[in-house]
């Protein structure tokens, strides 16, 4: 009990003040926990903002755009959740008259919404004693108890879950779920956290045991594939270019984008241009290719390493189905594409 009172006192008097922890409405606080997901708040706050703003309400997300959805969710990264989020609103607004389940078990059933969102739905809106396991969850958790679990195992969850049920007050479950994942946001952090200042400093396992440093244990390191995207912007005679919408699954699902060139090694302009003579991008016959940016672009995502180039075709004639540049930017694109946008055209 001491452990639950001293991260509740804690949170108290160190709580961040943000616009979702002032409400008990299920809305916000869903987008809130879709939006934060391996996003820091400082992060996901603006466009919180932005989105509350532009849907204040379930029914008018739930009536938005896909593409409006996106282009608001640019940057944010992790794009399956904003179309899942979309889905998840249509899901609220058409099937349930725009109520959200009140329980646990009923906001599972909602499309894009695990066990750890339901949780945290539940217990924030209507105090359900329900525990919220995260990443400063099982950071916070591990240390305290000195818990050697590999938190990437198949049962950690299940393990980590249970201990969080043990500790849970009941009827305050929303002040120990938030005081637990703020304390590990802010307090219990990943690398050389306060251990001086902390409030449970004596009684940590880990730090009696000189082990902060060691816990959580995460075994399983994530395969990083790397990959060379090559974008091509072709302008013609009026300045008009060519974007098309990434329809195949993965990342950048249903963004837009340059033709694209994905190939296993880097590539100079003579092999930039004989790969594009064997492609069928556009009938114009080719001028000049020359590279946007002179030095690669790095983009790293969880599990590949992209570098970039932008080369920059121009044409003969007009393309067909060609669109200016001003037009193309109000599409929804990946950041790396809309930074370029940005940095070149604008």
């Amino acid at each position: 009990m001491k452990f639950a009172n001293s991260l509740i006192q804690w949170y108290l008097e160190n709580k961040r003040d943000l616009p979702w922890r002032n409400t008990t409405n299920p809305y916000p606080i869903w987008l809130s926990e879709i939006m934060l997901q391996q996003t820091r708040v400082a992060q996901g706050l603006p466009y919180f903002l932005r989105f509350t703003e532009a849907f204040p309400t379930v029914f008018d997300l739930a009536k938005a755009d896909e593409e409006q959805v996106l282009k608001l969710w640019q940057g944010l990264g992790y794009y399956s959740r904003a179309r899942n989020l979309h889905k998840t609103a249509q899901q609220i607004a058409f099937e349930l008259d725009g109520n959200f389940p009140s329980s646990y078990k009923e906001l599972l059933k909602l499309k894009g919404i695990g066990e750890y969102t339901a949780a945290a739905i539940a217990s924030f809106a209507y105090n359900e004693n329900v525990p919220v396991v995260d990443g400063n969850v099982f950071r916070v958790l591990s240390r305290y108890f000195d818990v050697e679990t590999d938190i990437a195992s198949a049962g950690a969850k299940k393990e980590f879950t249970l201990l969080a049920s043990e500790l849970l007050p009941k009827g305050k479950a929303n002040l120990f779920n938030q005081a637990i994942m703020e304390f590990g946001a802010l307090q219990c952090v990943p690398k050389n956290p306060d251990c001086t200042s902390c409030v449970l400093n004596d009684s940590c396992l880990a730090l009696q045991k000189k082990k902060v440093a060691q816990l959580p244990v995460k075994l399983k390191k994530t395969k990083v594939t790397p990959k060379f995207f090559n974008y091509l912007v072709f302008l013609d005679e009026d300045g008009n270019t060519l974007i098309n919408k990434r329809t195949e699954k993965g990342i950048w699902h249903n963004l837009y984008q340059f033709p694209l060139l994905e190939t296993a090694t880097a590539l100079d302009d003579d092999a930039i241009l004989s790969l594009i003579k064997e492609q069928n991008f556009i009938a114009n016959e080719i001028d000049t290719v020359v590279l946007y940016n002179t030095e690669n672009i790095i983009h790293k995502l969880s599990h590949q390493h992209l570098t970039i180039k932008f080369w920059k075709v121009t044409v003969k004639g007009k393309i067909n189905g060609g669109i200016d540049c001003k037009s193309a930017a109000e599409f929804p694109f990946p950041i790396v594409i809309f930074n370029f946008i940005s940095k070149y055209w604008f």
